[in-house]
């Protein structure tokens, strides 16, 4: 059986909600994990637990850990050798939190190959279908003592939004160290409903001293998600309830979900597949490519990225703006040496997803 065609377990019967965690919110400024704010984490998804599966993606590892190794300076492997540190007393400290509610926990420590490989993509969802089964709360980080430079996850928003996008959650939540997306009189936004360039004009440049996202990230990411149905809400966890009120739509800032149709598999296309190469089309095929008819070689006017057949690749348009995202039929090999005769495919339309 073809491993695309897999189907949704029967074991998902709840709808999915992913919260993400970032460093900044969960530690005080020295790095060491905040306490009361786990505490508030655990009373909060206890009161959720019976409603929803829950997916908690924490940041936190490098700062919990970097206060142990001597002489910190933030290098690549210290920052690996931080979270080798740090991971376990992330963990054991959620775990002693929900411990009083009964809930148990599980590390998920994931790398970018497990979302880009559709097939392993698929194992890690049935992984978190046994533990909801189990009524397990898995906790997820990027496992940055292995993962690849060249490969990792921009950061923690982008690790929840592929959960989320990846396992058809119908409610995406982005705590941040502030109160939601801030208008230019530090007012608290309270409803996005396009994600557009004026609305990523509102993010502050700056990122975190802690952390590597910032509200940039949380609203590209954000964008994407709401482009794929997903409730997005960007709120200060340091508020009362934080957690519970942004469900309910009481703080932080709502970002609404677009209509989509798109069948899972083209979902993860759109956002989980790692893109490999990337193709200048002309307007011709563009304009195919918009009424979802395939990309022929004859439109492909130059190799921007080398591919293999079966990678996923990039088309952008005369403007240099990305149009769509595909898995390629041949190699940019191939379609050099031979992509010039009549009607070679370089992109199936059934495998193609427009940005």
């Amino acid at each position: 059986m073809n491993y695309f065609c897999c189907q949704i377990s029967n074991k998902v019967s709840k709808p999915i909600l992913v919260i993400k965690f970032g460093t900044a919110s969960i530690t005080r400024e020295n790095g060491d994990l905040d306490e009361t704010v786990l505490a508030g984490i655990a009373r909060q998804v206890a009161e959720l637990h019976a409603q929803y599966h829950i997916v908690l993606v924490s940041s936190g590892a490098v700062a919990a850990g970097k206060q142990f190794l001597l002489q910190y300076s933030g290098t690549i492997s210290e920052r690996k050798a931080a979270a080798a540190i740090g991971n376990p007393l992330l963990l054991n400290k959620y775990s002693r939190y929900f411990a009083p509610y009964n809930i148990a926990v599980a590390q998920s420590l994931c790398e970018r190959n497990h979302f880009s490989d559709r097939e392993r993509f698929l194992q890690l969802k049935r992984t978190y279908e046994e533990l909801w089964a189990s009524n397990i709360i898995p906790i997820a980080n990027e496992n940055d003592v292995v993962s690849d430079t060249e490969l990792k996850f921009s950061d923690n928003d982008e690790l929840a939004t592929l959960i989320a996008v990846g396992f058809g959650a119908s409610l995406l939540l982005f705590s941040t160290s502030v109160a939601g997306v801030l208008d230019r009189d530090g007012k608290v936004v309270p409803k996005i409903d396009i994600i557009d360039q004026a609305a990523l004009g509102l993010a502050d440049k700056e990122k975190s001293a802690l952390g590597l996202g910032g509200m940039v990230s949380k609203l590209t990411f954000a964008r994407l998600a709401t482009r794929m149905g997903i409730k997005v809400v960007i709120f200060g966890i340091r508020t009362q309830d934080g957690i519970l009120n942004a469900i309910a739509e009481k703080t932080g800032t709502l970002c609404l979900p677009q209509p989509c149709s798109m069948p899972a598999r083209r979902k993860w296309l759109a956002s989980g597949s790692l893109v490999t190469g990337r193709v200048l089309i002309d307007s011709g095929a563009q304009e195919a490519i918009l009424k979802r008819h395939s990309l022929l070689a004859v439109g492909v006017k130059e190799i921007l990225e080398k591919f293999e057949g079966g990678e996923v690749i990039e088309m952008v348009n005369e403007n240099n703006i990305a149009v769509a995202v595909g898995r390629a039929r041949l190699s940019s090999d191939t379609l050099e040496k031979h992509g010039k005769q009549q009607n070679t495919e370089v992109a199936h339309a059934d495998d193609i997803v427009l940005l």
